[in-house]
């Protein structure tokens, strides 16, 4: 375990580019997300609670449901931390003390590398068996348990319910196009158990993926991705959500044209930690929750 659950919520940054393209994807999910930060605070918000004793009560107790390791709950959150690790360091370096400002992306286009469509696809993927995996540590449930996650994603709101819509938008639409879940799963039936192998998301999160070599555990990463097309193209209908709509949504502080819209992904993968942020925010308000009606 890297850091205590009240030292990641207190550390949850209150304005960056991560919270600027959450907001900026609100209407996606509208109305679900508010930057919920500070331990005691979000015990406070999610309870109701104004008396200390109790709200330090709560904490504790969430505090001790997180570090049991048998309960899943720092699983979930090396999850949540592990598809988002990517070499952030050029882009945290470019873009210091630029939140607030317009960011040129052209002036950026020499330092980033869009991934190729089958690369994004891999890791698109990915972060949807990773929210499955998630789902299933926090609830104590099998990891093989998609039908669970699935009927459960409808009923998604707050932090969930944004994170699932930026993988929708950022990891989706903007790098793949409109076409993004049959790209995706044409993608993935053209991948090679070898060439996932070279994948260093996969070789992180494979012993947590439901098979016994990697051709299994790509089948069952494509069978999650084609049990939730259904749920996605209904928040694309659903919310109206184009590519072109995304990245104008994100034209308030990117500034760049439509037609690098992969230079936008590949910046945005390298600028953003959004399953991270808002996944120790689920983490948070599930544990609070747990903890108060334990107590």
């Amino acid at each position: 375990m890297s850091k205590a659950i009240f030292e990641l919520v207190d550390e949850l940054p209150t304005n960056n580019i991560t919270v600027s393209v959450l907001r900026a994807l609100d209407f996606a999910a509208p109305g679900q997300w508010q930057n919920l930060v500070g331990f005691t605070n979000t015990i406070k918000a999610v309870t109701g609670e104004t008396d200390e004793d109790f709200v330090q009560q709560i904490g504790e107790r969430a505090i001790q449901l997180y570090n049991d390791k048998s309960q899943g709950y720092q699983t979930a959150m090396w999850l949540y931390q592990t598809v988002d690790r990517t070499d952030k360091a050029l882009a945290a370096a470019a873009l210091a003390n630029k939140v607030g400002e317009s960011i040129p992306l052209m002036g950026l286009l020499s330092k980033i590398t869009p991934k190729a469509n089958q690369a994004q696809a891999i890791d698109l993927s990915l972060k949807l068996v990773a929210e499955l995996l998630a789902f299933c540590q926090i609830n104590g449930i099998p990891g093989d348990s998609i039908g669970d996650f699935l009927g459960a994603l409808g009923e998604y709101s707050g932090e969930s319910a944004i994170r699932m819509a930026a993988l929708v938008c950022i990891d989706g639409l903007i790098p793949l196009g409109p076409d993004f879940i049959e790209a995706t799963l044409q993608k993935l039936g053209q991948t090679s158990p070898n060439e996932l192998e070279q994948n260093s998301t996969f070789s992180d999160m494979k012993p947590l993926i439901p098979g016994n070599d990697s051709s299994s555990k790509l089948g069952f990463i494509g069978q999650s991705f084609d049990s939730v097309k259904g749920w996605m193209s209904g928040l694309v209908s659903d919310r109206g959500l184009t590519p072109n709509g995304v990245a104008s949504s994100l034209q308030g502080f990117v500034d760049f044209s439509n037609d690098k819209l992969d230079y936008l992904g590949a910046f945005l993968d390298m600028s953003t930690n959004y399953y991270e942020h808002t996944g120790t925010q689920t983490l948070a308000r599930r544990l609070i929750e747990r903890a108060a009606a334990e107590i």
